[in-house]
């Protein structure tokens, strides 16, 4: 795939504003710039330096559209590896529209999504895993998320990637020798040597592999569903959470006949707090249909907060020994879904009956959301559930279902050629699982690659990068 014709795009989001930035990318993008770029010191901008800005008119024939400032950054030392000018003028929706379509008049084309970063790939200035951390540098909305793509953009993962890539390959070179050699009976490989390299390089994928669960939430954020009987603060909850007046709250129980999402940063880490519906036995349709969903929301969170009415179950032995029920209920049915159980409203008691609180159900924590009471400790525990050492240490996450798939197949490979070696087995027999190893780490970072696969990762990315 070599794509040798000129680009352009809005590099900025679309609409009005101070500023929008154009971006051209191709061999002819500083010559056809030029017939449109009037500096106003007369320079040429096909001469000048490469990483220079100029002031300057967009012009066509005697008409002006804008004065801008054009930067030029010469292939190959741009984004892409090619010529790249970036035109900056005003943010006007005219103006933007007028300047693409006279850059389209003059022989370029518009740009498919993410073709910048794609020609930057295919002209090697980013290999395909940093080329996809761009994507996800762009999405990063906390930290966390941010910190990641940064580390993998930087090429931390694809250095780990091919480290190991290189010493496996250095080995299947000389395993591939011996089969020349084959009637002469000789070894080129260390075999104690390839044994301890097969057990870093699984030791390596399998942290890499584990990490991904992390990186998964990280990227994703952790969906929390906020359960209960109707009327025991859920909604209240929420706001205090986001604080903000996010939900409806009033005494009328059923008022959440919907689920609410909203989501919230707790050091980086991303939480997607969803308020149900209560729980109760109605006959009200609509609010029938938002119990039904309650119970989907609980399947597909990963952390469930169970609130109650501290005030009514610890003066109703009735609703204390059902709440004990539904709890066990969860817990059976979500065996290894973290559950939270939390007694609001715990402001009405006096601290005999918080005691009592406490003691008659395992775990509950005491809340008051009305008061935000107890909801920094529910912000820490949530927390808690993340493992974010590796985040801490600035160890490498994976945070890509593709490169998790590549890592899980290489693993395979690597495991059957481990169990190759401690059997016996030929040379030629290894030889073909190694290749397959080798193949998988070059899916990640684009050393092996098609057509369809690029265009499935770059479809992705918006327009303009």
């Amino acid at each position: 795939m070599i794509l040798q014709d000129t680009i352009v795009a809005l590099a900025t989001p679309s609409g009005a504003g101070a500023i929008a930035v154009l971006r051209l990318s191709g061999s002819d993008a500083i010559t056809i710039s030029a017939k449109m770029f009037q500096s106003v010191s007369g320079k040429d901008i096909t001469a000048v330096k490469s990483h220079t800005i100029h002031l300057g008119n967009i012009v066509e024939n005697d008409k002006v559209f804008d004065q801008v400032l054009l930067s030029v950054f010469k292939g190959p030392n741009s984004y892409t590896g090619e010529n790249v000018v970036e035109i900056s003028c005003h943010g006007s929706v005219y103006i933007q529209q007028q300047i693409i379509q006279l850059m389209l008049r003059s022989g370029c084309r518009m740009a498919n999504a993410g073709e910048f970063t794609l020609r930057a790939f295919l002209n090697g200035k980013l290999d395909l895993s940093q080329a996809e951390a761009v994507a996800d540098l762009i999405s990063s909305d906390n930290e966390a998320s941010h910190q990641v793509a940064m580390q993998q953009m930087r090429g931390g993962f694809s250095n780990e990637i091919a480290k190991l890539r290189e010493e496996l390959l250095n080995f299947a070179s000389l395993i591939e020798l011996e089969l020349d050699f084959a009637e002469e009976d000789v070894e080129f490989a260390d075999r104690t040597q390839f044994h301890d390299l097969l057990n870093r390089i699984e030791f390596v994928l399998k942290r890499l592999l584990d990490s991904f669960a992390v990186g998964n939430v990280i990227k994703n954020g952790i969906p929390v569903a906020i359960v209960g009987e109707p009327n025991v603060g859920k909604s209240t909850l929420l706001n205090a959470l986001l604080n903000e007046e996010r939900a409806i709250v009033s005494d009328i129980a059923g008022t959440t006949r919907d689920t609410i999402e909203d989501e919230l940063v707790i050091d980086g880490i991303g939480f997607r707090f969803i308020d149900t519906a209560g729980i109760r036995e109605t006959e009200d349709v609509v609010e029938s249909i938002g119990i039904k969903k309650t119970f989907e929301k609980i399947t597909q969170a990963q952390v469930v907060i169970y609130l109650v009415d501290s005030y009514q179950i610890v003066n109703d032995a009735e609703q204390l020994s059902r709440l004990k029920v539904e709890i066990a209920k969860i817990k059976d049915q979500f065996p290894l879904k973290p559950l939270i159980i939390l007694a609001n409203k715990s402001d009405k008691l006096d601290d005999a009956q918080q005691k009592a609180m406490i003691g008659e159900i395992e775990n509950i924590h005491l809340l008051s959301a009305k008061q935000n009471r107890g909801v920094e400790e529910l912000k820490s525990q949530l927390l808690s559930f993340v493992n974010t050492g590796a985040l801490r240490n600035n160890e490498t996450i994976v945070t890509n279902s593709r490169h998790y798939d590549s890592l899980l197949k290489a693993l395979e490979e690597i495991q059957k050629v481990q169990f190759g070696l401690q059997s016996g087995i030929s040379a030629d027999l290894m030889a073909i699982d190694i290749r397959e190893a080798l193949y998988h780490f070059g899916e990640i970072t684009g050393q092996v690659t098609n057509d369809e696969l690029l265009g499935n990762i770059f479809a992705n990315f918006c327009i303009g990068k």
